[in-house]
């Protein structure tokens, strides 16, 4: 008899975020690859185009598209879902009422960050409430949350009780993600400088991007700010103005592609990871992957994540930590410390480790 996983897959039919898509997409396949003997994993998708993953059957495709279908779900209508071991990526999953013990049917869901509880104003209304609601059934009827970190598990207490069912299992940057062949032609095209380090994030207080910009004032290099929200760039390049960075100097890039992202990650000089929010740091772990140097803003998060593959400290350190990480990101190759150090720590996180564990969760339901 065939035990199979049924993974919400809505991300790869209509993404509400890359980066759900993509840890849809590579946790899914994972899956696939770890699967234990009599195992298979299915899709369960809303109307629409859903791109094949090798070894994720089709499965179950809804009548609805993804927003008709979120809509339902927010509401516990799931009619037409059907039982079974289901796993989501995100938060949104049929979360309704049902018999683990008897039924043998069990829900699992994973929350990234906690934005729409400690900063519930940077995300749309909709958005912000959706969330919200669908973590308050999560609460009532799921099996298990995941969360990428153990610090994001301690402040989940606060807003839901879950208890002993919270999981930790972190994320992951894409598979096979490095710098592509044709990178100095991706940056060309963006016109970016020869010199530069990077940020993430756009105008909100806990991207914390004016206090990177004050400490990358005195290096003279360029800035180049990626994923900044779209409409943000002006007020960007405002802030960094305001902390005593030319405007000349910085260059604010949106919904960068991932060959784009690793064209941009793998030539900076150093990661300046200002973020301050509780969620998944994919930047971070992206840079680090590529062998880029990080100097992330001491939080419990950053800490976790980035642990010895970088340097962690308080903002007011950000200046000489930055002096430091570009002395020794200007040795090439292999040789600089934090290159390598960053560079060991990516291999912590993987989707093949991240699917064994999610294979393992399910087991002990």
């Amino acid at each position: 008899m065939t035990v199979t996983l049924r993974v919400v897959l809505d991300q790869l039919v209509s993404a509400t975020h890359p980066d759900l898509a993509m840890a849809s997409r590579g946790l899914a396949a994972a899956l696939a690859e770890t699967a234990p003997s009599g195992c298979a994993v299915e899709a369960i998708a809303p109307a629409g185009t859903l791109p094949a993953i090798a070894g994720v059957a089709p499965g179950r495709r809804l009548p609805l598209g993804r927003r008709e279908t979120a809509a339902a779900w927010q509401l516990g209508v799931v009619a037409g879902v059907g039982g079974g071991m289901i796993h989501s990526p995100t938060l949104l999953a049929p979360l309704v009422r049902h018999d683990r013990v008897h039924d043998h049917d069990q829900t699992v869901v994973t929350l990234w960050d906690l934005r729409a509880w400690e900063a519930p104003d940077e995300l749309p209304r909709a958005v912000a409430m959706a969330e919200r609601g669908l973590l308050r059934r999560a609460a009532r009827h799921a099996d298990a949350v995941i969360v990428p970190t153990h610090a994001m598990a301690e402040r989940l207490e606060v807003y839901a009780r879950f208890g002993e069912r919270i999981r930790v299992i972190a994320g992951a940057q894409p598979d096979g993600f490095a710098v592509p062949t044709d990178a100095d032609a991706r940056r060309r095209e963006l016109k970016l400088p020869a010199g530069y380090l990077v940020m993430a994030g756009g105008t909100a207080a806990s991207d914390g991007l004016a206090a990177g910009f004050r400490a990358a004032a005195p290096t003279g290099l360029d800035v180049v700010v990626i994923d900044v929200p779209e409409g943000q760039e002006e007020g960007v390049s405002a802030l960094a103005t305001s902390s005593g960075v030319a405007a000349d100097r910085v260059h604010a890039r949106s919904g960068l592609d991932q060959g784009d992202r690793a064209a941009v990650l793998g030539a900076a000089a150093v990661l300046l990871a200002t973020g301050l929010r509780a969620a998944w740091p994919w930047r971070v772990v992206e840079a680090m992957a590529l062998g880029t140097p990080v100097v992330a803003v001491d939080t419990d998060v950053h800490r976790e994540v980035v642990l010895d593959g970088g340097l962690v400290v308080p903002e007011a350190g950000l200046e000489d930590a930055l002096v430091d990480a570009l002395a020794d990101g200007s040795l090439t190759g292999d040789a600089g410390r934090l290159r390598v150090l960053g560079r060991d720590r990516s291999r912590a996180f993987s989707w093949a480790g991240a699917a064994e564990r999610v294979w393992q969760v399910h087991a002990d339901l």
